[in-house]
């Protein structure tokens, strides 16, 4: 059999968007990927179908898989004839135990590469605001190992010579207490300047500054645990100057995510922008209708119809695919107005090469048949292809007008049968700061996971957020006090919306 490679690949600190492209063509290649704690596990998303997903990670003490046994892994993957991408946080050849794996590889014979990745040695204060060398206050850095190997009788770390520019200990909270001893011992002043970064990078990012005499004090009452880093030095008193990371308007306040996965990862990005940590709990699920006969015959028919009408982006997907199913394509729809209740819905047209035309100035039916009416709606034919279960305001005022519709169902919304329990944990300790609703059947589906009264106790001082009226009038029926809700009817303007709601208080 054919000898695989093996890829050290670094992952990066925790930021997704910090791993580089040659790890992200590397993972897409890897038939194997082993990876770790630190180890951001929305990297492997980039792996390809069918790859094989390890966890090999070391979390404190909780060792799941010893180093030798890692490596003796990693060479058998190798041997099987696969391409392995081992996957590990920051850099792996940063206090990352690369060098040791790479030892192995070479003595298996196998071949390998090094994807350096960027270290949380350099990328954790940064997003803290402290950078590691400055003109004025620091000409160098050394970086240090926070926990040696206890095995080793004397420590390598030359305490009474370290250089006096800025000090990044990695891995150093166990031995925090010791570390600050140390340096006072060995001519550091007690009041040097010292930061604490905890999870650098990522949403739930934590830090605390002081000095070598206050920090291990400091850092018990703020309840500070690993993976952290320790930076000691005068730099660090550019914090509170520049601080950009921690200042976003959203930082640090979990958002629930109750829309359908395929939706929600656009979503979590822009909340992720703004300094949001999103959790995702997809209460709706788009899937097939439970027939497609009505579309289909509306697909068939479609040059008798005047306008075709789309209330949402899951409708124009949805159609589409059974257009092409049914052996037509786009030009099918030739001389058929086509109307788009909002941005997204109109995006979704135009990625498949089609103008739109009519948005109506508000995103719901209503303002359709405003916007309609201006057109004539009076002996005009409508399709309008939309979710199974859905409000019947279109169709009923498109009668009324004298215009004559079918109704066909493109999809429907299902509750993913997906364990409540933890959220209910999660809501009941105070840790989700909003509760986000993008639609009627999400709000509906939320509702159905609680007993009676127990999503008003729940809830109890967390935000809700609706993308909109509809949304809110069905937040609000379920005994929500709506908090939250933009005046432009998307998930942009509902992120906009929620900043400036905390922006206010």
């Amino acid at each position: 059999m054919k000898t695989g490679k093996v890829y050290l690949v670094g992952a990066g600190p925790g930021d997704p968007g910090l791993i580089t492209i040659k790890a992200i063509t590397a993972l897409k290649e890897a038939d194997c990927v082993i990876y770790d704690f630190l180890a951001n596990a929305r990297l492997l998303e980039h792996a390809k179908k069918g790859a094989e997903r390890i966890y090999a990670g070391k979390k404190g003490r909780a060792k799941t898989i010893a180093q030798e046994e890692i490596n003796v892994l990693i060479i058998k993957k190798a041997k099987e004839g696969k391409t392995v991408v081992r996957l590990k946080g920051g850099d792996p050849f940063i206090f990352g135990r690369g060098g040791e794996e790479a030892e192995e590889i070479v003595k298996a014979l196998i071949p390998f590469e090094v994807i350096p990745g960027v270290s949380s040695a350099i990328a954790a204060p940064a997003y803290a605001g402290i950078p590691l060398t400055h003109r004025d206050m620091a000409s160098s850095v050394t970086f240090i190992t926070g926990q040696e190997d206890p095995a080793k009788e004397t420590s390598n770390i030359a305490w009474d010579s370290l250089p006096k520019g800025t000090l990044v200990f990695l891995m150093g909270w166990k031995n925090l207490p010791a570390i600050a001893a140390k340096l006072q011992e060995n001519g550091w002043d007690a009041g040097t300047p010292v930061a604490l970064i905890r999870w650098g990078t990522m949403t739930k990012q934590r830090s605390v500054a002081g000095r070598l005499d206050n920090i291990v004090a400091l850092s018990a009452e703020s309840g500070m645990k690993p993976p952290m880093i320790i930076v000691v030095g005068e730099v660090v008193k550019l914090r509170d100057k520049l601080n950009w990371f921690e200042s976003k308007p959203l930082f640090g306040k979990r958002v629930l995510i109750t829309r359908a996965s395929e939706q929600a990862g656009a979503f979590a990005r822009l909340l992720e922008a703004q300094g949001a940590e999103p959790i995702g709990f997809p209460v709706i699920k788009t899937v097939p209708p439970a027939s497609w006969s009505a579309l289909d015959r509306a697909i068939k028919r479609l040059a008798t119809y005047d306008w075709a009408i789309f209330t949402s982006a899951n409708g124009v997907r949805y159609f589409f695919e059974r257009l092409y199913k049914l052996g037509k394509d786009v030009r099918a729809l030739y001389g058929v107005g086509l109307c788009a209740i909002g941005p997204k819905t109109a995006g979704a047209l135009k990625e498949r090469g089609l103008n739109v035309d009519l948005t109506p100035p508000e995103y719901k039916a209503e303002a359709i048949i405003e916007a309609l009416g201006k057109r004539r709606i009076k002996g005009f034919r409508f399709l309008l292809a939309r979710a199974e279960a859905a409000r019947d305001v279109l169709p009923v005022e498109i009668k009324r007008h004298g215009g004559t519709i079918d109704v066909a169902s493109a999809y429907r919304t299902v509750a993913p049968k997906k364990e409540a329990e933890g959220l209910k944990a999660e809501l009941s300790a105070g840790n989700i700061a909003v509760v986000t609703f993008t639609s009627s059947s999400t709000v509906t589906n939320f509702m159905s996971i609680f007993k009676k009264g127990e999503a008003a106790r729940l809830l109890k001082g967390v935000a809700i957020a609706c993308i909109g009226p509809i949304t809110a009038k069905t937040a609000q029926e379920a005994g929500f006090k709506v908090d939250i809700m933009p005046k432009e009817y998307t998930v942009e303007g509902l992120i906009e919306a929620m900043t400036g709601y905390y922006r206010r208080k």
